[in-house]
């Protein structure tokens, strides 16, 4: 692991302070209560009923292409109309990329809004409009780098306003990096920006594998810088974190063993990682030590091989496995950034990029999630969430080729926590250049997440000065409901 910055909280609450003490990390001291931060959601007012109890919320970094998805247009002209085929699903009417053979098949299990908007074509606004679920830029905004006036993420916000399902982790987890611009900067939107950092979601982060240390490693993700391949593998396993041997989790409670204990382990990850965020939290230190289903959530190349195989033994495939069973064990949102340095972003070299390395992965990925979630009872209970910043362009840019930057409409996948299978949802025009019918915006992406987890559109967060800030900006999209 490079980093594990753990999402953090300002007040503690009396019925939070006993759910810790019954874990027994009071033994602490109440000198650190201000470094515990347990998360306390302090809503009031009026409530709704949950169709679900978490999300996985997908992101396709770089822009997935709507004609090479969900939305093809084989009627359309030859420059528009792109290489690949459409094929039926099972059901009648609905039709999709040929190489989405595994998702055409499971069509019962998901709906497409093929209408989502936005006005921008840049990567930095877009992945800040659609990762808040806010369209207008802030007034800072800054498409280098975050700020900390930005709009907080959905993620940031889930992990604030929901009560922890599991008191060994936190309510939102991003996966499994963060989102960088060509391996030189970090994307704004992912963060907590005005609600401020130590509101930030918790990363975890894949370390990658030492080339010369690993030699030809078959299981990689694949990077894509105009048209060139770079391939990086990730290394998905716990954090560096164990119990020294005779100290039983029963001793952690006792005071002197456990800041001992802690303060080791952070020097070790030290050494080895990125972990300058690592010290805001004890209590997920303390998890990750003591909470063996956390570590096997963590653990996925030690998965069984049939279910590595069945997932995709790639960082496509792993990362979703451990959204499952995150979600399984009681997180609330999973947001799985599926290719970092936009990898989606498919100007050069396009359909090859995408028919032998983008697409197969995530069919194969995302059919593995729906059937593990729907075999484990889960999927009824966990909506999932998939698309990008942006579409790409109608006209295929011949010369590269591939398609370019296109804000104006792109293709959302939806799935289980009362998603009605089998639908569309929206249209665009002849050329999936517009929306031509009930077009979305971020906000009705963002409210549809918020609504599922039962947050009335009365909540709030609240800053430092104890002022509300609402967290709804639009309707959610009844018509997948």
């Amino acid at each position: 692991m490079k980093s594990l910055p753990i999402v953090s909280h300002p007040r503690l609450t009396r019925r939070t302070a006993l759910q810790a003490g019954s874990v027994g990390l009071l033994g602490l001291g109440m000198n650190h209560v201000d470094d515990l931060r347990l998360h306390a959601a302090e809503q009031a007012g009026d409530t709704t009923t949950a169709r679900a109890k978490s999300v996985i919320f997908v992101f396709l970094s770089g822009g997935l292409t709507q004609h090479e998805s969900f939305d093809p247009k084989p009627e359309a002209p030859k420059g528009i109309r792109g290489e690949f085929n459409p094929i039926s699903t099972a059901t009648p009417g609905i039709q999709i990329c040929e190489h989405l053979p595994m998702l055409a098949q499971r069509s019962n299990k998901w709906a497409i809004l093929r209408s989502l908007t936005t006005p921008y074509n840049g990567h930095s606004s877009g992945h800040m409009a659609l990762l808040s679920g806010r369209t207008p830029m802030p007034r800072t905004f800054n498409g280098s780098k975050p700020m900390p006036e930005d709009w907080p993420s959905i993620a940031a916000i889930v992990g604030d306003v929901t009560t922890r399902r599991n008191n060994n982790l936190p309510p939102a987890i991003v996966l499994p990096e963060r989102i960088i611009h060509r391996t030189t900067r970090v994307i704004p939107g992912q963060f907590a920006g005005e609600m401020g950092s130590r509101r930030d979601p918790w990363f975890i982060e894949a370390s990658p594998f030492n080339a010369t240390s690993y030699g030809a490693y078959p299981d990689y993700e694949f990077h894509f810088t105009r048209g060139r391949q770079q391939t990086k593998s990730l290394n998905f396993q716990a954090p560096n974190l164990s119990l020294p041997q005779g100290l039983s989790q029963h001793r952690l409670g006792e005071r002197t063993n456990l800041l001992q204990l802690i303060e080791s382990q952070r020097r070790d990850l030290d050494r080895h990682a990125s972990t300058k965020n690592f010290s805001r939290s004890r209590q997920g230190a303390i998890s990750l030590l003591t909470d063996k289903s956390v570590q096997e959530a963590f653990d996925v190349t030690r998965a069984p091989e049939k279910l590595q195989l069945k997932y995709g033994k790639n960082a496509f495939g792993w990362s979703l496995l451990m959204a499952k069973r995150l979600v399984e064990t009681g997180v609330n949102l999973v947001q799985v950034n599926l290719g970092n340095n936009e990898t989606w972003d498919t100007h050069d070299n396009a359909f090859p990029l995408l028919k032998d390395c983008l697409l197969p992965p995530t069919d194969r990925g995302i059919s593995a999630l729906l059937d593990d979630l729907e075999e484990s009872g889960l999927l009824d209970e966990t909506l999932i969430v998939m698309l990008g910043e942006m579409g790409r362009t109608p006209k295929i840019n011949t010369k590269l080729p591939g398609r370019d930057h296109w804000g104006a409409v792109q293709s959302a996948f939806f799935a289980g926590g009362g998603i009605k299978g089998g639908t569309v949802v929206g249209s665009s025009d002849e050329i999936a250049g517009h929306p031509a019918s009930s077009a979305q915006r971020p906000e009705n992406v963002a409210a549809t997440i918020y609504d599922s987890l039962g947050l009335p559109d009365t909540t709030a967060w609240k800053d430092e000065l104890n002022r509300p800030h609402r967290i709804y900006y639009g309707e959610p999209i009844y018509e997948l409901l």
